[in-house]
């Protein structure tokens, strides 16, 4: 399934505040199949209104068919102030913890 883009086309996007791969394990001796990653990202962009915000969590696993990983879903959420756009961030990233996703490439 082809993942639609739903942030701000890249030619819009100013930048990335956050982007961070949670998954349930750093072992680099655990195989691919079975496992799965959410990347988290907060985006800044541009729009004719001015400057809105993207909260984008993504989904990903390892496809047996394909033998690879495949992005399958994301849910986006449109802020106008950053602040808002944080505490959604940290929300999000608070429900994945919770969901066993603790080990992020963000503390490496």
């Amino acid at each position: 399934m082809a993942l639609k883009r739903l942030c701000p086309p890249r030619s819009k996007e100013i930048g990335i505040f956050m982007q961070e791969v949670l998954s349930r394990t750093v072992d680099p001796k655990v195989p691919l199949s079975g496992q799965e990653f959410y990347e988290l990202s907060l985006i800044e962009g541009a729009s004719g209104l001015g400057t809105q915000y993207c909260v984008r969590q993504a989904h990903a696993e390892w496809n047996e068919i394909d033998q690879q990983i495949t992005w399958d879903s994301e849910e986006t959420d449109y802020i106008w102030v950053l602040g808002e756009a944080k505490r959604r961030y940290a929300e999000r990233r608070l429900k994945l913890v919770e969901m066993g996703f603790i080990y992020s490439d963000m503390d490496c």
